[in-house]
């Protein structure tokens, strides 16, 4: 097994009863905001933005280790979307224009001929990791948003007859970047697919597409599914019954899913479809400020207790935080915290 870098703490998952984790995006200050649409105005300079990251992640990651989180993540601060960041450095996307107007739009990305296959370039994912790992003695997850969504932002596609092989292809990138990720230490990868959604048939050629990404990286893996948390809004609704039974496939160790803002029926899934694995269960409404209660999170915990059982449950907020205000964002997290601390108590007692 490859030893993880020199000087990163351990990473593992807590083995204490419902560890508390954020899902990955982190909230996004107004200045930084106005920054990285400076940049792509020519008004900064690349290495200028990237200092500017390394401060940002540096307070992200204060704000969850004193809200007292398990497991944190970088906030994925130096991702402008949960596209961009990984399109532009696959080699064989093709972006013909790279000024955006704001920093949040998309890329009109573009495939004109078959992706290459993944060499031993580095893509600067596992240099991420390792920045954030040297800033934090907690467990540091790292996510990946997942092919089948990042084939969703290309908007030409000459290359493939089939989209399906398009698919693919991304996955095998998205592998070789988990390679190098296990290699520098990172155990906790998560794969996000916000756009799975609103494709439910395409759910088991998105299952096929995780188990290529996660070949032979034993990392811990969790797969994040919502409803889209585009400028805080659902891109869709429905239920969570068309991951199944194709996510029964998947090799992965977790599901993350929303449950904060649709409730609680589909936690009957996991009982219906025998799942023995973990749940990320989403506890914080993300699209809206108001803070929840300590009380109203215990009670969310509460009601999943009686599909999951406790040893099984990472208590995270429904989606990414990026787009609360940050004191919002970390009175919720406090409050996710308190009311996971509340139920480990009461379980402790019998």
């Amino acid at each position: 097994m490859t030893q993880p870098t020199a000087g990163v703490p351990a990473q593992s998952m807590p083995d204490w009863p419902l560890p508390t984790a954020v899902v990955g995006s982190y909230s996004v200050p107004e200045w930084l905001e106005r920054l990285k649409t400076d940049y792509y105005q020519r008004r900064i300079s690349a290495q200028h933005l990237n200092d500017i990251h390394d401060v940002a992640i540096k307070a992200a990651l204060k704000d969850q280790e004193l809200a007292g989180l398990d497991i944190v993540s970088d906030g994925e601060l130096r991702r402008d979307n949960d596209i961009d960041y990984l399109l532009a450095r696959i080699p064989g996307v093709d972006i013909p224009h790279r000024a955006k107007s704001d920093y949040f739009d998309y890329y009109d990305a573009e495939v004109t001929r078959p992706l290459p296959e993944p060499d031993d370039t580095t893509a600067g994912l596992a240099e991420d990791f390792a920045f954030t790992a040297a800033h934090t003695d907690r467990p540091v997850k790292f996510s990946l948003t997942g092919p089948f969504s990042l084939s969703r932002r290309i908007r030409a596609n000459s290359a493939y007859a089939d989209e399906a092989d398009l698919i693919r292809a991304l996955a095998r990138w998205l592998n070789a970047q988990a390679r190098d990720l296990f290699a520098a230490g990172a155990r906790l990868l998560q794969i996000d697919e916000p756009f799975l959604a609103g494709y439910p048939e395409a759910a088991d050629l998105a299952i096929e597409a995780v188990n290529i990404v996660t070949a032979d990286v034993p990392a811990t893996w969790a797969l994040h599914v919502c409803y889209g948390n585009r400028y805080a809004r659902p891109l869709w609704e429905g239920h969570y019954d068309f991951l199944f039974p194709a996510v029964l496939a998947a090799d992965i160790d977790q599901l993350v899913l929303e449950f904060a803002r649709k409730g609680p029926g589909d936690l009957k899934l996991f009982r219906q479809h025998d799942w023995d694995r973990r749940l990320g269960l989403g506890v914080i409404d993300v699209k809206t400020p108001e803070v929840e209660s300590a009380d109203v999170v215990a009670t969310r915990i509460r009601r999943a207790l009686e599909f999951i059982p406790a040893e099984r449950l990472v208590i995270n907020p429904d989606c990414g935080l990026r787009h609360l205000p940050a004191d919002s964002a970390r009175a919720k997290l406090r409050a996710l915290v308190a009311g996971a601390a509340a139920v480990r108590a009461e379980l402790a007692d019998g």
